[in-house]
């Protein structure tokens, strides 16, 4: 019983030792894509150093061109973050990611119209404050008769003005930030 039991465990440890060097053969090609907005390890690999490029820098009070654009923390640009979240804070939200900057509400039916329907999604593009900053995508359903929600058109103007809603409040984020 005990030489079956040893036979056992060599095979298991054999079948690990395989499938463990089977791991390091996976290499990606160097002109892979990675995006440093939502993969944390391209990061790294971009600046050089899990410090960045000039190491831990404590005593220096310089700022780096991208830390003044409201940056901070998140891959985007945290005044069209923080603008984006308050304009749309009377729906609900299926998804919130603040590295890869895409906002994604749940269906919202206004209490004056229960036979319709909207759902966003917003894509903050850029780390910088500028109108090509942020995108926004609109979509509007009706109830038909049978019961079933049917897609709706929605007016060409109504993504552009969600969009510069964002950017006005955006705006007014970094106003009261800088008068601080």
């Amino acid at each position: 019983m005990s030489r079956l039991f040893a036979r056992l465990f060599a095979g298991l440890g054999v079948a690990a030792v395989i499938a463990l060097a089977g791991c390091g053969g996976i290499e990606t090609s160097p002109d892979s894509y990675r995006n440093p907005r939502v993969d944390p390890d391209a990061q790294v690999a971009e600046r050089g150093s899990i410090f960045g490029g000039s190491g831990l820098d404590f005593l220096s009070s310089s700022k780096k061109p991208d830390q003044g654009a409201g940056g901070g923390g998140i891959g985007v640009n945290s005044f069209l973050w923080r603008a984006s979240l308050d304009t749309l804070a009377f729906m609900p939200l299926a998804s919130a990611d603040p590295f890869g900057g895409v906002i994604i509400t749940d269906w919202y039916s206004p209490p004056e119209s229960p036979d319709e329907r909207f759902k966003v999604n917003i894509f903050i593009l850029d780390r910088q404050l500028r109108s090509d900053g942020v995108r926004a995508a609109v979509f509007h359903q009706h109830h038909d008769a049978s019961g079933a929600w049917t897609d709706a058109s929605i007016e060409a103007t109504t993504q552009t003005d969600l969009e510069n809603t964002i950017l006005t409040r955006a705006r007014q984020l970094r106003i009261n930030t800088a008068a601080k």
